[in-house]
């Protein structure tokens, strides 16, 4: 038996049990509580990736962390069965994108990049989804806080950080649209 396989049991069963991604620097201390070097965690995660090749769970890196999540081919025949959280309004997403690129921003920032005023209730909605929290207040009279988006935002859109983001540039509309405004390319392909 390679001498990895109970360590890598261990962080399956940490990575398992938790609700929220577990950051590389916690496994690396469990596998030093464990014995092991921290070096190890690379050859460690490879097991378990390995394991869980032909399953419907993925161990993915996600949020500055690991967790397991449903392989994004079977989500689809998934979603009329589980319940889907509500969907975010058209003005609580743009604020959201504003505030995902042009973090940490005040209110003030948001309502001049968007054109029009913003709704408390936006704000509140998204705080509430736990998408972004205060980081801060901005050292200008009046003090207003400073918003940016939280470890539960890279989570619920398959993040590893917000180096993940898609860059401006590279979202264009699709000029050969032919009539269906909104269609997004990207290099991945069309949205």
């Amino acid at each position: 038996m390679d001498a990895l396989t109970p360590l890598s049991r261990l962080v399956e069963g940490l990575i398992f049990a938790s609700a929220e991604p577990v950051s590389e620097n916690t496994l690396k201390q469990f596998l030093v509580t464990q014995g092991a070097e921290e070096t190890a965690l690379g050859p460690v995660l490879a097991i378990i990736i390995a394991r869980y090749e032909d399953h419907a769970v993925e161990l993915v890196a996600i949020a500055k962390g690991w967790q397991f999540r449903t392989r994004s081919e079977i989500a689809p025949a998934l979603t009329r069965i589980i319940e889907k959280p509500r969907r975010l309004s058209r003005s609580a997403m743009e604020t959201l994108a504003i505030i995902a690129y042009h973090q940490p921003c005040t209110r003030a920032d948001i309502e001049g990049i968007r054109g029009v005023s913003l709704s408390q209730t936006v704000l509140d909605t998204l705080i509430e989804d736990g998408l972004i929290m205060p980081k801060g207040r901005k050292e200008v009279p009046g003090r207003p806080i400073l918003w940016g988006t939280s470890a539960h935002f890279l989570s619920s859109f398959g993040l590893s950080d917000l180096g993940a983001l898609p860059r401006r540039d590279e979202l264009l509309l699709d000029p050969d649209a032919a009539g269906q405004a909104g269609r997004v390319v990207t290099q991945q392909g069309i949205k």
